[in-house]
């Protein structure tokens, strides 16, 4: 389980991330990056209605909860992170989204948190 002092919740907070964040993608999920300006790493989730009724979409956010607390050592410390769900995810074993969680994770730059994406 990954302890509340690692998870991000206000809304503000996902805006920041979502507007001046790196994104790295694969079939399952999305996942955002920014550097927080701090020492804690958080860690937020975002799974669409569109990817099924409440007790799919909880499920899926307990399993990468899960992943992400196994996966906590892999996360570069004073960063946020979001996890944004795909419908793709639910034809995944757990053990295949934690390895893709790793797999993102570790393919993030370490200069990538710091840099903006180009303003259109």
């Amino acid at each position: 389980m990954l302890p509340a002092r690692y998870r991000l919740r206000r809304r503000n907070d996902f805006d920041r991330v979502y507007r001046r964040g790196v994104a790295k993608s694969c079939p399952a999920f999305v996942l955002y990056c920014k550097r927080n300006g701090g020492q804690a790493t958080r860690i937020g989730f975002s799974v669409s209605k569109k990817f099924g009724k409440a007790v799919r979409r909880n499920r899926i956010k307990r399993q990468l909860r899960a992943a992400a607390a196994e996966q906590m050592a892999h996360f570069r410390r004073g960063c946020d992170y979001i996890l944004v769900v795909r419908r793709a995810a639910a034809e995944y074993s757990y053990q295949q989204l934690s390895e893709l969680l790793s797999q993102l994770v570790r393919s993030l730059e370490p200069s990538a948190s710091t840099k903006k994406k180009p303003q259109a």
